[in-house]
């Protein structure tokens, strides 16, 4: 009986979790660059079940027959870092990721890296994020933006009137889904060094597009909603089950 209260519990505590993950991609399902953070879930308190031979004064024969979960808890969340849909938005500032990379990006917290890139000409002629923060060139300078039109390249060439200013940088990572850590806003983090080169092409004009898919959000939300629920009339029928027990229990006494 305990048991089932625990594991109804855990239940919702974990579709709670759920649920706020979902939440977070649901606010952000019109960022560009986002990606979206899958949850899952596993056993916790996972204990042997055993049973005893006929003899109970040899109990070295005791049979093994695995484990048994007492309840569920949140694993440990995993980015979902495929491609989004590309975006044309004819602003000459914007720059969309089509293939592997991310922008490197200088903040007061140090160098972080972003897929979002809607950019902008600052008041001081250089190039920054919507946040304001600074987008660094291959060589992780800052880069100035004259006044006119400006043309971006497949390769991050910065050019004006034909003239080059800059390459804006972008950094590879052999296997992004343990080198890169979730920050504040749509930026990441890394303790790793960037690999040499990947696969990759920059549009100017255009925007890579948030990867979640609002169809299976939204079934997710649904089926979170009632897992919760199912999770929730199991805890009140529990609840009910140990109340009639200790009242049958003090009548017995």
């Amino acid at each position: 009986m305990i048991k089932g209260f625990y594991s109804a519990v855990t239940a919702m505590v974990t579709n709670s979790n759920l649920q706020e993950l979902l939440a977070h991609n649901a606010a952000n399902i019109d960022t560009p660059g986002f990606k979206q953070v899958l949850g899952t879930v596993e056993q916790f308190w996972q204990t042997p079940v055993v049973f005893p031979p006929g003899n109970l004064q040899n109990l070295s024969q005791m049979t093994y027959n695995g484990l048994l979960g007492l309840g569920s808890q949140s694993a440990p969340q995993v980015t979902d870092f495929t491609q989004g849909a590309m975006q044309l938005t004819g602003n000459m500032f914007d720059v969309g990721i089509e293939g592997e990379g991310y922008f490197r990006i200088e903040t007061p917290d140090g160098e972080r890296y972003t897929r979002d890139g809607r950019f902008l000409r600052d008041a001081e002629g250089l190039l920054v994020t919507v946040d304001g923060h600074y987008v660094l060139d291959e060589n992780g300078n800052q880069i100035t933006m004259p006044n006119g039109d400006i043309t971006i390249d497949q390769n991050g060439n910065v050019m004006a009137d034909g003239a080059a200013l800059a390459t804006i940088d972008l950094v590879f990572f052999e296997d992004p889904q343990a080198a890169l850590t979730p920050d504040q806003g749509n930026l990441f983090t890394t303790e790793e060094t960037p690999i040499a080169d990947g696969t990759v092409r920059m549009l100017q004009g255009y925007l890579e597009m948030s990867n979640v898919n609002p169809t299976q959000l939204m079934t997710q939300l649904v089926e979170v909603a009632r897992s919760y629920e199912a999770a929730q009339k199991m805890v009140q029928n529990q609840d009910e089950l140990l109340g009639k027990a200790i009242s049958t229990l003090g009548r017995i006494g």
